[in-house]
């Protein structure tokens, strides 16, 4: 017995045709009792039906791969874009990755690297962007965001270190700001993470490998009721091959209980997070050049941090003659606290530039829409109206420090923020050949700062309106073709918006910043398997942004940034070798230029150009199975006139594991498998060692990318 290869897009339907793609997951299922837009079949004429959403994970714990994505959910209601598509869990475990965040590199074009310590939020590059550490990029785990407004270490901050991805159900993601129901953080894209409501077999892991690491898990569901009880825990311990260990010291749980289905039903979730680390913070080459340290040294031992996060969320969905309801509402806990050396000696030539950043906070939110089907003129058109709010109560700290001892305060912020976004959009088929969507979003932020600094104090609000619209034509010899264009917003720093004064002198005049800053971006495409068991895509794409202001935690400041634009192609492909492999190829390029004039240069410093992603995936239900994963890292220009650049980095992950017909697991993952000396993130900026001049060296600043390091998992399924 074999488990058929995963498939991203989704099912074939009759010859010449291609089913609709949806990039919603199953929660977004038509009404029970409503009349459907479009109407996939199966090769002999009748309907297909939705697979079970339980059905994926027993194939998921033994490493294999299954039957995907996209085809194992309801039909889809709208037109979407060549660059949009859903992954299954199972693809996600599939793959061999050494952090949770990696697991996102499932995402066409998306790079996730780390710059610190595991505790802290990755480094995302997508499109051309350099998202610092979720900017621009917007991230749900189960309806909750994940992104950071007006965080202590950067805006849109999104740390990612509380998933579990044996418990991804899907990973929904949609690109570019062409979707009503997406608002701030999403002009480069939009990943959903969905997890599971249930699992057919209960699972246990132990992992051990190079540099200490540990990690044990166990998931595992039953009835309870009418419904069903998941739960789910994960500890782990890594030191990393660094001088100074990270000590990673992280525990993380999931329960949920539900009932129902996805169209009518509901679940409740807790979710709890603990980590503590020391980090080894980018290094300047010079230091490991002049052997001051080696590769994997520090210049500042005392670096790290510690992060919680506590969750309690609810969902709720009813179909009826009238639409289908859904509801979510959740409460978030969450806390940081860093330390981070960036220019040691720069600022401060006696006790150094270490400094603190505190982020305490408490989000509360809801996310409500109605979907409701109409004939108008003959034409089947389904609208969907929608609302999300969200507030945000946050203790936000900037601090010096030396070696974790507070010397003084930079700034201290109480500040509640809120937003509301109306949104609407209706999906027409006008014929079988052709559907258009059109939608809008109104977005209005608010909120109060009370700062340290009373002059920087103050109210900000802003509001924004986001037209949205989308054609498909097609299928023509299953092959569709997209059109895609949309306005968006991304949300600043509201401190930025109600500053006065340099906050490290309590003087120096500063300009204050909008609250709201627009997106544009538009986007063609194509998607075709006229080739039997080939799913290819291309995406063509524009994205604008008037200015890209970020506030930098480091400084407590607003940095000024210009206008910019990024034109760039996707190709995605996978390929269906044989009913137990799959091989898959993703490349993107994007040429990202700031569109004002400037002497300095209009290079986007950190915009990646190339990226590229490949690999080959086998398995069965039982005996063996693996994965060989490439990913191509492009060089950057560090600054604006590109005469400094990183390095380019070319990564091999593989996988390879034995599964017993009695349920146990047996898998090796070698991660770094040629051993690249390369980098994870580059900075080229001024820093000063001691003995150096007071005005700084200016220099490149690198994070090492681990060496080879292999893990062993014993796992077991009962």
């Amino acid at each position: 017995m074999f488990v058929p290869v995963a498939k991203a897009e989704t099912t074939s339907g009759p010859a010449g045709r291609l089913p609709p793609v949806t990039v919603m997951s199953p929660d977004h299922a038509l009404p029970k009792r409503a009349r459907p837009l479009q109407r996939p079949r199966d090769a002999a004429g009748g309907r297909k039906p939705a697979a079970p959403q339980v059905n994926q994970p027993a194939a998921a714990a033994a490493g294999g791969i299954s039957a995907g994505s996209a085809a194992s959910q309801a039909p889809g209601l709208q037109p979407t874009a060549a660059s949009a598509t859903q992954i299954s869990g199972v693809e996600v475990n599939a793959r061999p990755f050494s952090r949770p965040g990696e697991a996102l590199e499932v995402v066409p074009g998306l790079i996730v690297t780390q710059h610190s310590g595991e505790g802290k939020a990755n480094q995302y590059f997508l499109r051309g962007f350099n998202l610092d550490h979720g900017t621009d990029l917007a991230i749900t785990v189960d309806g909750m965001p994940v992104n950071m407004p007006t965080h202590g270490h950067g805006q849109g901050y999104a740390d990612i270190n509380f998933l579990i991805p044996e418990l991804i159900r899907s990973v929904d993601v949609r690109k570019g700001p062409y979707y009503a129901d997406r608002g701030d953080f999403a002009s480069a894209g939009a990943v959903d993470i969905n997890y599971l409501n249930g699992l057919p077999r209960n699972i246990a892991e132990l992992t051990v490998g190079s540099f200490g690491y540990q990690r044990a898990m166990a998931a595992g569901s039953t009835k309870a009721g009418d419904g069903t009880l998941l739960a789910g825990f994960e500890g782990n311990r890594y030191n990393g091959p660094w001088d100074v260990a990270d000590d990673i010291r992280k525990l993380n749980g999931v329960l949920r209980y539900s009932q129902g289905t996805a169209t009518d039903g509901f679940s409740l979730t807790a979710m709890a997070y603990s980590n503590g680390w020391n980090s080894t913070d980018q290094v300047a080459q010079r230091a490991i050049d002049q052997s001051l340290i080696d590769r994997y040294g520090t210049l500042n031992p005392t670096d790290g941090g510690t992060s919680s996060r506590f969750s309690l969320s609810g969902s709720w969905a009813q179909s009826s003659d009238y639409g289908q309801t859904k509801a979510n509402a959740y409460v978030i806990r969450s806390s940081l606290l860093l330390y981070n050396d960036f220019t040691y000696f720069l600022d401060d030539p006696v006790n150094g530039d270490q400094f603190s950043q505190t982020d305490r906070r408490t989000i509360y939110g809801f996310d409500g829409s109605h979907a409701f089907d109409v004939k108008v003129a003959g034409i089947e058109t389904q609208t969907r109206i929608g609302v999300q709010t969200r507030y945000d109560d946050i203790n936000v700290g900037l601090f010096k420090t030396a070696e974790r001892q507070v010397l003084s305060t930079v700034r201290n912020d109480q500040v509640q923020e809120g937003s509301v976004g109306l949104w609407a959009d209706t999906t027409a088929r006008w014929t079988d050949w052709l559907r258009t969507t059109v939608g809008i979003r109104e977005d209005y932020f608010a909120g109060h700062v009370l700062s340290n600094t009373p002059q920087n104090s103050g109210n900000a609000q802003a509001a924004m309106t986001s037209p949205k619209a989308g054609i498909v034509l097609g299928p023509w010899y299953k092959t569709e073709f997209y059109g895609n264009a949309g306005f968006g917003l991304h949300s600043n720093d509201i401190r930025g918006a109600t500053i006065t004064v340099d906050p490290n002198d309590k003087v120096t005049p500063l300009d204050r910043v909008p609250l709201l800053v627009r997106s544009k971006g538009a986007e063609l495409g194509i998607r075709t398997r006229a080739i039997d068991g080939l799913t290819s895509s291309l995406a063509v794409f524009v994205l604008d942004f008037d200015s890209e202001l970020l506030f930098v935690g480091d400084a407590g400041t607003t940095e000024p940034s210009r206008p910019s634009r990024r034109v760039g192609v996707e190709w995605t492909n996978q390929y269906t070798v044989l009913p137990w492999m799959r091989l898959d190829f993703d490349l993107a390029y994007t040429h990202a230029r700031f569109t004002d004039v400037d002497p300095v240069g209009n290079f986007i410093p950190g915009a990646p150009a190339w990226v590229a992603s490949g690999g080959i995936t086998f398995g069965r239900e039982s005996g063996w199975y693996g994965s060989l994963r490439a990913r191509y890292f492009g060089p950057r220009p560090l600054i604006e006139d590109d005469s400094v650049r990183s390095q380019s980095s070319f990564i091999v992950n593989a996988r390879a594991g034995y599964r017993f017909d009695n349920g146990m697991r047996l898998q090796l993952d070698v991660l770094n498998l040629f051993n690249a000396q390369t980098n994870q993130i580059e900075y080229y900026y001024l820093s000063r060692l001691p003995g150096e001049p007071i005005d700084g060296v200016a220099d490149r600043h690198v994070h090492p990318a681990e060496p080879l390091a292999v893990r062993l998992t014993l796992a077991a399924t009962f």
